[in-house]
């Protein structure tokens, strides 16, 4: 059967996503975005093929409706077009913050809404999507928002009540990466690599080692000890994270990450 998938906000994660089911075998055809800026509309129009339409046309075009707008233009949006969402629709949100619920008291009674947690490594089809269904989403329903998340890297459903520790762990978590990246390669630096070479070590070991907890599946624990020689380089290093209180840090600092994201979804 074929299906109209709206994506209503053409930024990063918008273009993201619409590339990512490009990929997949979407057609252009199937798929129609909304941009407020006529020339950003041209232009992904230009580069994909798709149709730019305004929220309006686009909500009435649209079997499936994904919302990639910032939390705070979430209520002008859905009073916008709550009008044009019509039973059998299935909502999807990318909004940070925003309650299954709260997006349903918007639209018509028993409309399913998916909230959805992605990150950035979508860019590289290496995303990971949280998905939590609200009262009225079907399985099937849950599996067609999967598979729209899927285009972009894996996709899990989670209960809602967790998503702010999702958004901590995996929303957050790329950020977390990056920092300790660039720790490592200004150490490589100090000890008087070039800033290139210093890089170069840096990301493969770190692709390395994410390759070697997905695809063998051992503890992450067991790893980390057939690296550590007692005695040897990689104990002497540990143990000066541990007297930094390294891991403590990273706990409090992802605590610190799911306060606050309870706090948006709060006002």
């Amino acid at each position: 059967m074929f299906v109209t998938i709206a994506i209503f906000g053409a930024g990063v994660m918008g273009e993201t996503l619409l590339s990512g089911l490009l990929r997949a075998g979407f057609t252009p055809e199937e798929l129609v975005i909304t941009e407020r800026r006529s020339e950003r509309a041209a232009e992904l129009e230009a580069k994909y093929g798709v149709r730019a339409l305004s929220n309006l046309e686009a909500a009435g075009a649209a079997d499936v409706l994904v919302l990639v707008v910032k939390p705070q233009d979430m209520t002008a949006l859905l009073t916008e077009i709550a009008e044009h969402v019509v039973p059998g629709n299935l909502v999807v949100s990318l909004a940070a913050g925003v309650g299954t619920e709260a997006i349903a008291t918007h639209l018509a009674a028993g409309t399913p809404v998916v909230r959805v947690m992605p990150n950035t490594p979508a860019l590289v089809d290496q995303g990971m999507a949280a998905l939590s269904r609200g009262a009225h989403v079907s399985d099937e329903q849950l599996e067609q928002a999967m598979d729209l998340l899927r285009s972009c890297g894996k996709a899990i459903e989670v209960p809602e009540a967790y998503q702010d520790a999702v958004t901590a762990i995996s929303g957050s978590g790329p950020a977390y990466v990056f920092y300790v990246v660039e720790a490592m390669i200004e150490a490589g630096v100090v000890l008087g690599l070039p800033r290139a070479t210093a890089t170069e070590l840096t990301v493969q070991t770190l692709f390395g080692a994410a390759t070697m907890i997905r695809e063998t599946g051992t503890h992450p624990t067991v790893l980390r000890e057939q690296v550590t020689s007692p005695g040897g380089t990689t104990a002497a290093a540990l143990r000066t994270l541990d007297d930094h209180k390294v891991r403590a840090a990273f706990v409090s600092a992802i605590e610190a990450a799911a306060q606050r994201s309870r706090e948006l979804a709060g006002g």
